[in-house]
């Protein structure tokens, strides 16, 4: 008697707070169900890959991808500086999700489950688009700290 076996397919728990925030950030022209289906797609795509807690991948490829500081340009007497300044906790969030979608979107040839699935997935190991443009951000921080003093102006 032959038996056809099951692929396990990965429910979510509960969606919580971040996971609901990227899926505001997928969604486009208010297709929320659209949007929610393409995060369930990007979590089974990481559980193929032979990973056994997709959530805790995602949330270790978001803590690689917040940026601490980042660059200001201020002008200061005619001149405009770069002054370094501290990322704030929202706006942390808010640049990593728009760095993993916009690394996505740029990516051509296949749907963008996938994709995204690819960027979460370099990003947790601490590589990939994301993760890169989080390191050039810090640079341009630490060359312009000679200008954190106008910071206070």
């Amino acid at each position: 008697m032959a038996t056809a076996s099951k692929v396990h397919q990965y429910m979510p728990q509960s969606s919580d707070y971040l996971q609901e925030r990227f899926i505001n950030y997928i969604m486009l022209d208010g297709k929320k169900s659209i949007a929610r289906r393409i995060f369930k797609d990007v979590l089974l795509e990481i559980q193929e890959k032979g990973h056994s807690n997709p959530e805790l991948i995602f949330e270790k490829a978001m803590e690689n991808i917040k940026p601490s500081m980042e660059v200001r340009p201020k002008r200061i007497g005619g001149a405009v500086y770069q002054i370094p300044i501290e990322v704030k906790p929202n706006r942390r969030i808010m640049l990593s999700f728009r760095w993993i979608l916009d690394a996505a979107r740029k990516e051509k040839g296949s749907n963008i489950s996938h994709r995204i699935a690819k960027q979460l997935l370099e990003a947790s190991e601490g590589m990939g688009t994301a993760v890169k443009k989080k390191e050039d951000t810090h640079k341009m921080a630490a060359a312009n700290k000679a200008f954190a003093h106008y910071a206070r102006y």
